[in-house]
């Protein structure tokens, strides 16, 4: 039997924050797979929640993905739905009723607060519990847009909770036995699975949760447990020996002692910690830095070769209007602010390169025979621009109110970026811009509560297909009290027609037809100019030469239970 570093040492090495050499030494296994190490790295952005029905921002999904799982995963070489927590499933003839088999060798966290470690396996009633809590209004409670209208009894049992009724039980979600689950839908839905898929179908524990502990927010099933968590940081996960899954080789995994995850904010610092090799990973480094990563860098004289990576991503960026308010509850206005920004020039010239300019619309190019083509979009046309702000009653910017862009502090070349859309409003409309940067939970905040006027958003593929993007569009997503937040459909865009082809698209009889469907309410919200597209972003990762089995994705999905760390290359 192999053996492993007891925890505590290397819980001590977590604590410490120890990298390159002198992280603890490795143990090789089958297949040339070599134990132990501690992966490192850091987010730029504020953690809100772990809690898997709260998971806001890419930064909480990829911290909580090291601790939590759900039923089905995608792979992360080519984002097929593969089995996870339920190692089988079948569909009845009328694609209606999913019966899931569950592993039986699954155990949840232990929980740290008890007296003794109590190892409770997998079972089926608490799928039902975490999918009842997804169907019930809750403030913590974000995701219920992915059983909305999908599941049987789903809207029934919301409406319910939303009255402060007692919504009863959820006809649509069945513990046949201890291992397995009946989920019966409303109509066949060819992406059922990979909704299930996303972070808010995880599986989590019954340990009772405080808003003010993130620890308490974390105990799943997944490869590395949370050990420690602070205000400010960092937060420490180690590998959780009792974790289910196995290599090709039938090691057990993860290879890694542990995560160690910081909170800097200030990008220059933090690609200065990735070179100096106290970071395994770094993802976006500041863009006025990336001309130093086309060489190797240099470190105490000698060439450093880490891997620079450009991964083509399911990720956009747009500009949201607030549309409930003047001035741009008029369409003209919005309009005039779409076609007067040059997405080309922020995406080659600002961005040098890292991102690719939007001709169409929201959803990246190239998805799952998407035909973009049939989506106008809203190109840089700055004379248009002009026109269609003198109609609006603005010739020249003349008496024009004043407008903020918010923007949040903690992403790629976002205030550069709002900088250049500044100077392209002042030259092309006459207008003067202001911009308000914040913190990202004070920005998301008041994104969501409708009092932004004009703010930066991007949305990160959940599942790989157009529908995910759209659903910020999709009218039954929009909280139209504005004394309330809004965290999806942001904008609090409602229109019938789009709203018509959405649900059209997700009755449709073949691939084809839904994805034209789908195009075709994108073309709808563009015409309305819900928000302004800006581009696609592509992620730009470093690895250090140790770091291996780090999977390539354009979802950028880390499954850091099977990476591993080469000794050869850390000497």
């Amino acid at each position: 039997m192999r053996s492993f570093l007891p925890s505590a040492l290397v819980l001590s090495f977590l604590l410490a924050g120890c990298g390159g050499a002198e992280a603890p030494s490795v143990i090789t296994s089958k297949g040339g797979r070599h134990y132990g190490g501690i992966f490192n790295w850091n987010e730029a952005g504020t953690l809100r929640s772990l809690f898997p029905l709260s998971l806001a921002t890419t930064a909480e999904f990829r911290v909580a993905s090291l601790a939590f799982q759900g039923l089905v995963r995608f792979d992360p070489n080519d984002l097929s739905v593969k089995p996870c927590l339920a190692e089988r499933w079948e569909v009845d003839p009328t694609g209606t009723v999913y019966t899931f088999t569950l592993r039986e060798d699954v155990r949840f966290h232990p929980d740290s607060t008890a007296a003794k470690e109590d190892l409770r396996p997998l079972l089926a009633e608490d799928v039902v519990t975490c999918f009842r809590k997804l169907c019930t209004a809750a403030p913590e409670n974000q995701m219920f847009w992915l059983f909305q209208g999908r599941v049987k009894g789903a809207d029934e049992h919301y409406a319910a909770s939303l009255r402060g009724e007692a919504p009863g039980g959820l006809p649509g979600i069945t513990a046949v036995d201890e291992h397995t689950l009946r989920v019966e839908l409303v109509s066949p839905e060819p992406l059922f699975l990979q909704v299930l898929a996303h972070q808010g179908c995880w599986i989590y524990g019954d340990r009772p949760r405080s808003a003010r502990r993130i620890s308490s927010l974390a105990q799943g099933t997944g490869p590395f447990v949370l050990r420690q968590t602070g205000d400010d940081g960092p937060l420490v996960f180690e590998r959780f020996a009792h974790y289910w899954e196995k290599d090709q080789y039938g090691n057990a995994l993860p290879y890694l002692d542990g995560v160690r995850v910081t909170f800097d904010h200030d990008k220059s610092h933090e690609l200065d910690e990735f070179i100096a090799g106290h970071l395994s990973l770094m993802v976006d480094p500041p863009v006025e830095r990336l001309g130093e990563l086309v060489a190797p860098a240099q470190v105490g004289g000698a060439a450093h070769p880490f891997v620079v990576q450009r991964l083509p991503g399911l990720s956009v960026q747009f500009y949201g209007f607030n549309a409930l308010r003047p001035p741009f509850d008029d369409v003209l206005v919005r309009r005039a602010f779409a076609l007067a920004i040059d997405q080309g020039f922020l995406a080659d010239s600002v961005l040098k390169g890292a991102a690719v300019r939007s001709e169409h619309g929201v959803v990246p190019p190239g998805m799952n025979g998407y035909p973009e083509e049939l989506v106008s979009g809203l190109a840089y046309d700055p004379d248009s621009a002009r026109e269609l702000l003198a109609l609006a009653g603005y010739p020249g910017g003349k008496g024009f109110p004043t407008v903020r862009i918010q923007v949040n502090n903690d992403g790629f070349g976002y205030g550069r970026v709002a900088e250049a859309v500044q100077t392209m409003i002042e030259r092309n409309l006459g207008i003067g811009l202001l911009i308000s940067v914040l913190p990202v939970d004070q920005h998301y905040d008041r994104v969501d509560l409708g009092q932004a006027q004009l703010w930066r958003q991007g949305w990160s593929a959940d599942y790989p297909d157009p529908e995910n993007f759209l659903a910020l569009f999709y009218g039954r997503n929009a909280v139209l009290d504005p004394t309330l937040p809004s965290a999806l459909n942001t904008t609090r865009y409602h229109n019938a027609r789009f709203d018509s082809l959405f649900l059209a698209a997700r009755a449709a009889p073949d691939h084809g037809t839904r994805m034209r469907l789908l195009a075709q309410a994108e073309d709808q919200a563009m015409e309305d100019v819900t928000v302004a597209p800006l581009y696609f972003e592509r992620t730009v990762r470093l690895l250090q030469p140790w770091v291996q089995g780090m999977p390539i994705n354009a979802m950028d999905l880390r499954y850091l239970e099977g990476v591993w760390f080469d000794p050869a290359e850390r000497n």
